[in-house]
Order: C-alpha cells, then structure tokens, then sequence
C-alpha cells in the first residue's frame, strides 16, 4: 500500500446477504474478499443505452453456474478475450444481446484458460486472459498493431453488469460513450495504484462501468483498445474523482497473437 490517501474499505459480504437477487453473485464475490478494495469484482453499464439488436455479437457474458459474472469479447472462432480477475468462469454466452432468451446451443464451454503469466492482483496489471471455446459467431478483429488515443476521443463500454452501486446484472446488452482521460491526469488521481499496461476512460462523466462489467471491451472506432479492470471501490455513482481502468490490449498484442497463431497456451 502507497502511502497516500488509505483506499476506503469496498463494500462487505453482509451488503449482498441484504438482497436475495445477489445470491448467486455472492458466492463469486467471497472468493476475492481478500481483495476488496478493488471493484474488479465483479464490474454493469452507467447512464448508458440497450445495445441494438445483432449488432454486438462478438460480446460474451461470462457464466458461473449460468449465472453472468463478467463480459468478454470473441476475437476468434476459438479464443474470447477478458480480465484476467474473471477466472471462476466455466462456459460463455455468445449470439446473443439477451441473456434470459439464451439457448443451450449459445453457450459455449471454456475449454482452457490462458491467463497471463504475470498476473498477480488488478493493482499490480496484467489482468487479461483468454478462453478457449468453440464458437460459431462473428469475432471482432483486434488491432494489427498498437493504437494510438486522444484525451477526449469518445469510445463505448458495453455489458450486462449492474446499473447502479450493489445492484443486479442486467438481461439486455447496454452500451455507453465514455471519454479517453490522459495517462497523466489519471495517474494524479490513482498514483500508484495506476499499474503500467492499462488505459483509462469515463467516470469523470455521467457514464462509466460497473459490477459484472469486468472483461468486458472498450471499444475506439470500431477498434476494441481495452478490457474492463477496476473502478474506485465498485461504487458507481458517477461522476467519480477516479476514472475507470482497463487494461491496455495495446500492450498485449504479441502475446495474444502468440497465443492465437498456437491455438493454445
């Protein structure tokens, strides 16, 4: 722990005890009890709009027990991309912006998980992984080479994560424009407890992430540039004094491509 200002305690085990919807979020939620300063358990869209119908399906709701826990994004018939943090998953959701409507023949069993070596905890970076599926639906092609982005430029996050602070995920797929904040104003607010590899986006706005967001792309032109990692606590009352991270795919492309050119990990 940095010795600037302590990071305010998340929320405890007993706040999801208080509404039953949460359940079987709970369970997810005490295995990172250890961890709890950090909203990257289990971070839903804030202030943002339903996503058009087919035209996000590259999207994935990650699921423990058929229970959506974190998003992710299909980047080839045979890997989806996510936050490293999503680990207890056990099958994927693809083809679909609804997930109460979900058939069995769009859920898709994770075969292998590629975490990235150096994975330790969100603060310290490094929070990607890759699933390996088997998946009939139409990936989102990943940047050939580092992208390069503005303060200002407007991207979209998207998810099923919650909508408001200790909430519920939600069944429809919702999307919000989010903001581009520059590598040095969000280190001044997050000092160090900025890791290297990531790039921040909304939460200064009235638009951000949430709960079951996590692993979910934020994407620049068409372009997925991030991965959903962490917020301030996994409180989303926006605006924030603390901007949304994501870990920066920028950064990872020679070892997703390692892995995608394998076909394995």
């Amino acid at each position: 722990m940095s010795t600037r200002e302590p990071v305010e305690e998340g929320p405890s085990e007993e706040n999801f005890k208080i509404n039953p919807k949460t359940q079987p979020i709970q369970q997810f939620y005490s295995n990172f009890k250890t961890s709890i300063m950090w909203s990257h358990i289990l971070l839903l869209i804030v202030n943002g709009v339903r996503v058009p119908d087919n035209s996000m399906l590259h999207m994935a709701s990650l699921q423990d027990k058929g229970k959506h826990i974190c998003g992710g994004s299909l980047i080839s018939d045979s890997f989806v991309l996510t936050a490293a943090h999503c680990e207890k998953v056990s099958s994927v959701v693809l083809g679909t912006h609804h997930l109460n409507s979900a058939s069995n023949n769009m859920r898709y069993n994770v075969l292998k998980k590629c975490k990235h070596p150096s994975f330790e905890k969100v603060s310290c970076g490094n929070d990607i992984m890759l699933l390996k599926v088997s998946a009939k639906v139409k990936a989102i092609d990943l940047p050939k080479s580092p992208v390069k982005l503005s303060a200002n430029d407007n991207c979209e996050v998207a998810g099923w994560g919650y909508e408001a602070s200790r909430g519920t995920p939600v069944n429809d797929l919702r999307k919000a424009t989010v903001k581009i904040i520059s590598w040095d104003e969000c280190k001044s607010k997050w000092s160090k407890l900025l890791p290297n590899g990531t790039v921040c986006a909304g939460g200064y706005g009235k638009t951000g992430f949430c709960q079951c967001d996590s692993g979910g792309p934020l994407v620049c032109k068409g372009i997925p540039v991030g991965i959903v990692s962490y917020n301030r606590n996994g409180e989303c009352t926006y605006p924030s004094k603390f901007p949304n991270v994501y870990t920066d795919i920028s950064d990872f492309l020679p070892w997703i491509n390692d892995i995608l050119d394998k076909g394995d990990c």
